[in-house]
């Protein structure tokens, strides 16, 4: 069921496995709140999954903030819409009685993700960022010790430049995340790669 309260279009799914850190789901531009819901359910089976619905509108595909042209963010729209969502997110775990989430994010989603960490580090217990570019050229300093992050890029994704993820994955470990980023032999598209070493990500995560 898609609920309407709590200032973003939603879906939540109540884990089945106790124990399990929640999702937070967080699609790519066109998607919506039911996107990623399969994807949760296989990354982590028995967890519990929160999908907000971007509340941008780009040529009437959702998306989680603007952007001014490909690849280039309208910065003070992202702060402002991190923010939301940052409240979004605990307003959410207070209604549904949640931990703090691990995100996992595509293309726009893992953009957001990433300015989440960056900008409210105490918001997320962890990221899964699926083709994440860097959200913000600068953000103030931060303190992500030991905060678990899994980066996936692709050898061949047009959109997202090899330079731009590696500084991302700079700035994270800079902070005191602990960071893993692969780049696997594909796309911008996601791929049965990622689900499998995202899955073993979390499990492993799931098991610490």
């Amino acid at each position: 069921m898609t609920e309407l309260s709590l200032g973003l279009t939603h879906r939540f799914v109540p884990a089945t496995a106790p124990g399990l850190t929640p999702l937070l789901l967080l699609h790519g531009t066109g998607g919506d709140e039911t996107d990623l819901l399969p994807l949760g359910r296989t990354l982590l089976p028995g967890a519990a999954l929160l999908s907000p619905r971007g509340a941008v509108l780009e040529n009437g595909m959702p998306r989680f903030f603007r952007r001014l042209a490909e690849g280039v963010f309208d910065e003070a729209d992202l702060r402002r819409r991190a923010a939301d969502l940052a409240g979004f997110i605990a307003e959410a775990r207070t209604a549904y009685g949640l931990a703090a989430p691990v995100a996992v994010g595509f293309s726009n989603g893992a953009n957001i993700a990433a300015a989440l960490l960056l900008l409210h580090p105490g918001v997320l217990a962890g990221a899964v960022l699926l083709r994440p570019m860097v959200p913000l050229r600068e953000t103030p300093p931060v303190d992500l010790a030991g905060r678990p992050v899994l980066m996936l890029s692709g050898a061949a994704d047009p959109i997202v430049p090899a330079a731009n993820v590696g500084s991302l994955a700079e700035r994270l470990r800079a902070a005191g995340a602990t960071v893993s980023h692969e780049t696997l032999p594909v796309g911008h598209g996601l791929s049965q790669a990622d689900v499998a070493q995202a899955g073993a990500w979390l499990t492993r995560l799931a098991a610490a």
